[in-house]
């Protein structure tokens, strides 16, 4: 077994060097990348944490494995879906390519639909309140999200634009897989019509660092900002859920604490996905209206529920 890209990432303001970090492992020469090992991870400790609730809710927890156990792989077929239609240039010179995850490519918001889809499914075939499951397994599925989120980490991707913040993470140039040293006619062609995401990558490499000789790049690491915003909304989660009015309150909190934090976080990023032929970017827009929905439901629902105890 031998271990992969070991570069060091740096958070200099933070006074952080973190050396020799690899993105995977070799076994009997498979390689194994660090991101889909943290997912799975995620993903285990997602349902763990969903029986758990459920147990303390007392509910049957036997309904919560069969359903992860479906509700896992339509997820990732799903996020891998998402992903694949809102990025097609990356795949058309090697459509096969479609099928390996092990270097990224999977977006949350297809993950959700995905999970989404399955619970309604699942639940009308098990003749379960849909609400009741989406309130537990919510918390699974944030639980799944932050660690999920570290993947990215060891794949140096899902980063932001430059800065000089706190917070500043410097990466290898060479680790990066985008398009920081491509001529600028070439750059100006695949980002025609969006400014500002053209504007953001040539801020990054106009403001490389040279560090003992390597050239590094300098940005937001919005994977470290996302996983602490569900971490927050984990722990807010699962302290209202004793509190809760109505079956789905903690289900549609979930959708607009998410979706509020992603409209923030998604604006900073440099690998956005963007609806065809526009300068937006699907995953901010989306959680744009996962906002307004969520807060609307919640308060038609809320206002239901207090009438139907009057």
């Amino acid at each position: 077994m031998k271990t992969l890209l070991t570069t060091n990432i740096l958070f200099p303001n933070l006074g952080i060097e973190l050396e020799n970090v690899p993105s995977g492992i070799t076994i009997f020469g498979f390689r194994i990348a660090f991101y889909g090992i943290i997912i799975g991870i995620g993903m285990l400790l997602g349902w763990l944490i969903a029986e758990w609730m459920a147990k303390k809710t007392g509910q049957n927890t036997e309904l919560y494995l069969d359903f992860a156990l479906v509700a896992i792989i339509v997820s990732v077929i799903c996020a891998r879906i998402y992903y694949v239609i809102f990025a097609l240039d990356e795949f058309i010179d090697d459509p096969l390519s479609i099928l390996n995850l092990r270097t990224g490519g999977l977006a949350i918001y297809g993950g959700i639909i995905g999970a989404i889809l399955t619970a309604i499914i699942y639940t009308r075939i098990k003749k379960y309140p849909f609400w009741l499951l989406a309130d537990t397994g919510c918390i699974g599925l944030v639980t799944g999200q932050l660690i999920g989120r570290w993947g990215n980490f060891f794949n140096r991707e899902a980063f932001g634009k430059y800065t000089n913040g706190l917070f500043a993470m410097q990466l290898d140039l060479t680790d990066v897989a985008y398009d920081f040293r491509a001529p600028l006619n070439y750059l100006e062609e695949k980002y025609v019509g969006k400014p500002d995401a053209l504007e953001r990558i040539l801020e990054i490499r106009n403001n490389t660092i040279l560090v003992d000789g390597i050239e590094y790049i300098q940005v937001h690491p919005t994977f470290l900002y996302e996983s602490f915003w569900n971490l927050c909304l984990l722990i807010f989660l699962i302290v209202y859920t004793k509190h809760k009015k109505f079956d789905g309150e903690v289900m549609l909190l979930y959708l607009a604490g998410y979706g509020l934090g992603r409209v923030w976080i998604e604006g900073l990023r440099t690998d956005q996905l963007f609806l065809w032929g526009t300068p937006f970017a699907v995953s901010q827009v989306l959680s744009a209206i996962l906002v307004i929905v969520s807060i609307v439901l919640l308060l038609y629902m809320r206002r239901r529920s207090q009438k139907a105890k009057v």
